[in-house]
């Protein structure tokens, strides 16, 4: 069963990096206007963390929220807060995971729950070792120092067979306050969860939605207006090269529904990040990998009669790997992500795609050269109320990180 591998974690096309970069850097792709690009923290490896593979969450305040995979003081990832006061940024770390029953590694973004507390996963560890569900909480106690920890609390441990294991994307809320997510391993094959966390007076009660996806579910899940369901699958599907489900609700029960299997034949391939919907009801995603360039796609799903179809709103340009999160939609409609190591330089870019009367039109906003911005942003950009653009790169920045690792990553912020 395909996982992810610790450190650059998403290995899923079949051809080298070295090829791939000698044929990208062969292509004349043109950028958008200079946009104002700054590194709000580079990333150092020590008590701040590392390797940061997942986007961010926004405060109403401004302030920027996340996590690193790895290193913290104790080596096994961290959740920060990035605090914007008078014109600086300065970064907090708010938990250190310990490893082991702690949890570890945490890869998924965080996200704010209707009590104002941080909600997210680690992929591994915990109890069982197959990762968990936290919440964090600020201190009871009023805190007068930057460095003020929060106090973690596990929701649930995840035990492999059968209840799932190495949980994947951003959690889900209901208006009850119910939690929603996946996990790309466990399940009745192996293949996959999808998983409802309910709050009672007692606790919290694991229940497993559907326990057959059928192939690696790596980002959440949104919700319809009718209450369903819908995420991706890596793999699966007809061929293998993954899939868009649906999840019905009926009554106690759940059954899938699949709305497009990828086969390889122009559509794109292996679809890392979850799907996001508009005001009328389509669904929006991206690709990792396929499509007329071989860079993945950017497609919009539209339904009809119960029936949906598929439309390629855009080809990325050849790369080893293109989309690898959900895309971001701003009130226009207009949408937003990042490729892992396409762009100009061949170590990632952020796009916009902007809807006209003739199509949309796509725009490289940036374009990552491994200096001092960093390398391979893998997690979806956040937008604020003004239309700064907020992301990570898992790599590179200032500071080479502890041991033989190159740089620890980066937050960044691009400005309109």
């Amino acid at each position: 069963m395909r996982s992810l591998s610790p450190e650059r974690e998403l290995t899923i096309v079949m051809f080298t990096r070295a090829a791939a970069l000698l044929l990208l850097l062969s292509l004349a792709i043109a950028s958008a206007p200079a946009q104002s690009f700054q590194v709000l923290h580079s990333f150092t490896g020590q008590g701040d963390g590392g390797h940061p593979y997942a986007g961010l969450a926004i405060d109403q305040a401004g302030n920027l929220y996340g996590t690193t995979y790895d290193f913290g003081s104790a080596g096994y990832g961290i959740v920060f807060k990035l605090a914007h006061h008078n014109g600086a940024w300065t970064l907090a770390p708010l938990y250190t995971f310990q490893g082991g029953v702690d949890g570890q590694n945490p890869k998924a973004n965080v996200v704010f729950g209707p009590d104002g507390n941080l909600y997210s996963t680690t992929w591994q560890g915990g109890t069982n070792g197959s990762g968990t569900v936290f919440k964090l909480q600020p201190s009871a106690t009023a805190c007068h120092s930057a460095l003020c920890s929060w106090t973690k609390n596990d929701i649930h441990d995840f035990g492999g067979l059968p209840d799932g294991g190495l949980p994947s994307g951003t959690l889900l809320f209901d208006q009850a306050g119910n939690i929603y997510g996946v996990t790309e391993l466990g399940g009745i094959d192996d293949d996959g969860t999808v998983y409802e966390l309910t709050h009672t007076s007692s606790g919290w009660t694991h229940t497993v939605l559907y326990g057959e996806v059928g192939g690696s579910p790596m980002s959440g899940v949104v919700f319809d207006r009718a209450g369903n369901l819908y995420g991706t699958t890596l793999i699966g599907g007809g061929l293998g090269y993954g899939s868009v489900y649906q999840l019905a609700h009926s009554g106690s029960s759940w059954t899938i529904n699949t709305l497009t299997s990828f086969e390889d034949d122009g559509d794109g391939v292996e679809p890392v990040g979850g799907v996001i919907f508009d005001a009328a009801g389509n669904l929006y995603a991206g690709t990792s990998g396929g499509g007329d360039n071989g860079g993945g796609t950017v497609f919009e799903m539209t339904s009809a009669g119960g029936n949906w179809s598929l439309t390629n709103l855009y080809e990325l340009p050849l790369g080893l790997f293109g989309v690898m999160a959900s895309l971001s939609m701003d009130a226009a409609g207009n949408l937003y992500g990042a490729t892992e190591d396409e762009g100009a330089y061949g170590y990632g870019s952020v796009f916009k795609l902007t809807r006209s009367q003739s199509g949309w039109v796509y725009t490289d906003l940036y374009d990552f050269t491994n200096g001092s911005d960093g390398a391979y942003p893998v997690g979806n950009v956040a937008l604020d109320a003004n239309g700064n653009i907020y992301g990570t790169a898992g790599n590179g920045g200032l500071q080479q990180c502890p041991g033989s690792y190159p740089g620890c990553g980066t937050v960044w912020e691009i400005t309109p």
